[in-house]
């Protein structure tokens, strides 16, 4: 793996979006639910409950409510937490095309969450931002 980047227009022409296969589910549920036997993607806990994010059919399986249905795409390219302007400048290009976009930061990408019948216009406007290389 390489370094990860610091410099937005690095990162900008190499962020080699991926478009993940499968619809994936945001549910809320009581910090204290068990969630042995879930493959779990991401968890956030709120003063409200827990924030998890997983496949779809798994979510259905538990009865859990579904709050919004997704498709998950990764932006691959290694960029340092302390990367300034990345997620903003994903994220204008998605709100220009009226894409909602729910952002996940890891410690070596940055995931998308996006409403699954806007998959293919999220990756076609992700890739013209990689494509304009930042300018």
């Amino acid at each position: 793996m390489s370094a990860p980047s610091s410099d937005l227009a690095t990162l900008l022409r190499t962020m080699n979006p991926v478009l993940h296969e499968g619809v994936f589910a945001f549910v809320s549920v009581p910090v204290e639910t068990d969630l042995d036997g879930l493959d779990v993607v991401a968890t956030m806990r709120e003063d409200e409950g827990r924030s998890l994010v997983l496949r779809e059919a798994d979510a259905r399986a538990r009865g859990l409510p579904i709050l919004f249905r997704a498709a998950w795409i990764t932006v691959t390219v290694a960029s340092d937490l302390h990367a300034v302007g990345l997620t903003a400048a994903v994220a204008g290009a998605l709100a220009a095309e009226g894409i909602a976009c729910n952002v996940i930061a890891g410690a070596h990408h940055d995931h998308l969450f996006v409403p699954v019948a806007k998959s293919a216009d999220a990756m076609s406007a992700l890739q013209a931002l990689q494509d304009a290389g930042g300018r």
